[in-house]
């Protein structure tokens, strides 16, 4: 399917671009906020590296839990930009907005809320209901 076909998906070669740029725009800001993350945890390891003496439990907790937060971080922020990678490349095969389950037509409304969606509303609740 490609892109440009508007029978098929319904979208202006505007629309397309206008998704396209919307998409782009969201995994640059990621990136750039993946690149922060990954700056501020390397400057915890440092401090966290020249600031052991004199650590109990608690303290040694506290490091433990901040470094676990700032790791979490990385992922959450590395998965979400991921979503809109896989996003930007069903736009070029030409399968952005259709569900990847049924090949139904997404909302509208749900592109706009997630616009990384993959599912339509129906089966999204079938896979969260599944992994219940």
């Amino acid at each position: 399917m490609l892109v440009h076909d508007t029978v098929t998906t319904g979208r202006s070669q505007a629309e397309v671009d206008r998704i396209r740029q919307s998409l782009q725009s969201r995994y640059d800001e990621l990136t750039a906020e993946y690149e922060q993350a990954v700056q501020q945890s390397q400057v915890l390891r440092l401090v966290e590296i020249g600031d052991t003496a004199g650590d109990d439990q608690a303290d040694s907790g506290t490091k433990t839990a901040e470094r676990d937060t700032a790791q979490s971080l990385l992922r959450t922020i590395l998965d979400r930009r991921a979503q809109f990678e896989h996003a930007l490349s069903r736009l070029e095969e030409g399968t952005y907005g259709f569900c990847e389950g049924c090949s139904a037509p997404i909302p509208v409304e749900r592109l706009e809320i997630f616009p990384a969606a993959t599912a339509c509303v129906s089966c999204k609740q079938t896979r969260e209901r599944r992994a219940a």
